[in-house]
């Protein structure tokens, strides 16, 4: 088993504000909760345990009514997100074609596992259900880049380009 590399939490205080600003938008508002966490995923980027204390705080509620939302939906990210985000289509047309193997080589060029983040900050690793590309299978995506009929040997070189 890896150690799970832990990025600390680097907030501005213009972050801070802004968060200040949204939470106040929301307060009074039945249903503020999920406009928030939208909101403040948008300044940070994910929803670190300091952002949900603030919000939580802020609003009035619980931590775990904030922290049960934000593990309930899958569009909020507990993890930093890095400059670069890698997404390996895992559908059954790229499964098919080998997507694991992309998948298992990201990772290990990395050194990370999907759902984490590089110690720098530079990627980030998801994997998805299906990006529409099914004829390109298996797929990888870099940012808005889609790279099609990989090889994990090709992987390396793709990575080394972003840095």
């Amino acid at each position: 088993m890896t150690e799970k590399t832990v990025i600390p939490f680097q907030g501005t205080p213009e972050q801070e504000a802004q968060l200040k600003e949204v939470i106040a938008k929301h307060h009074d508002q039945p249903g503020g909760l999920m406009p928030t966490l939208q909101e403040a995923q948008g300044i940070y980027g994910y929803l670190p345990i300091e952002v949900q204390k603030m919000i939580a705080d802020g609003l009035g509620v619980s931590l775990s009514e904030v922290f049960g939302v934000a593990t309930f939906y899958s569009q909020f990210s507990l993890t930093p997100k890095g400059k670069h985000r890698i997404s390996v289509c895992l559908g059954t047309a790229c499964y098919v074609k080998g997507s694991d193997k992309i998948l298992e080589a990201v990772e290990a060029k990395l050194g990370i596992k999907s759902g984490e983040c590089t110690a720098d900050g530079m990627f980030s690793i998801d994997s998805c259900r299906c990006v529409g590309a099914c004829g390109l299978a298996p797929v990888m995506l870099v940012d808005e880049d889609v790279y099609g009929k990989l090889k994990p040997d090709q992987v390396a070189k793709i990575l080394d380009s972003y840095k």
